[in-house]
C-alpha cells in the first residue's frame, strides 16, 4: 500500500464540495492571534512582566525555567515589537539586566486574553448539550 492510498484512507471524502465552500467555523467572530505574544516562552514573559514592576534577567529565568538563549532571544522580539522596555545596568561589577512591560504590551496582552476568552466562550456554544 503507497503512502496516498493511506493517507487517502485518513482523508474524509468530500467529493462535491468545493474550496470556497468551506468556512472556518470562527472566521467572522475572532480575529487573528497575536503569533508573538502566542509562543510559550513570550507570553510568560509578558504575564510575568503583567503582574511585577519589573524583573531581571535572572528573575525571569527563574520563573519560566528557561535558558539564558531562550531568555535573551524572545525578549529581543518582545523589545523590537515595543511590547518590553530593557534597562541594563551594573550592580558593582556584575551586569543587571531589567525588563518592565510597556503600555503597548500590557494593552498586547489584555487584546490576546480577551481573544483567548473569545475562542473558549466559541467553543464552548459549539458544544451539543449532553
Amino acid at each position: 500500500m503507497s503512502k496516498n492510498s493511506t493517507a487517502q484512507k485518513l482523508v474524509p471524502d468530500s467529493a462535491g464540495v468545493k474550496p470556497e465552500q468551506i468556512k472556518p467555523a470562527l472566521a467572522p467572530s475572532v480575529p487573528d492571534l497575536d503569533r508573538l505574544i502566542h509562543e510559550r516562552v513570550r507570553l510568560g514573559i509578558v504575564s510575568a512582566l503583567a503582574a511585577n514592576e519589573s524583573l531581571s534577567f535572572n528573575d525571569l529565568k527563574r520563573l519560566l525555567q528557561t535558558t539564558d538563549g531562550n531568555i535573551s532571544v524572545h525578549a529581543r522580539k518582545l523589545e523590537d515589537a515595543g511590547y518590553i522596555e530593557v534597562t541594563k545596568s551594573f550592580q558593582g561589577r556584575m551586569p543587571k539586566t531589567e525588563y518592565k512591560l510597556t503600555p503597548a504590551g500590557r494593552q498586547a496582552l489584555e487584546k490576546y486574553l480577551n481573544h483567548m476568552e473569545a475562542l473558549i466562550q466559541a467553543m464552548q456554544s459549539m458544544r451539543s448539550p449532553a
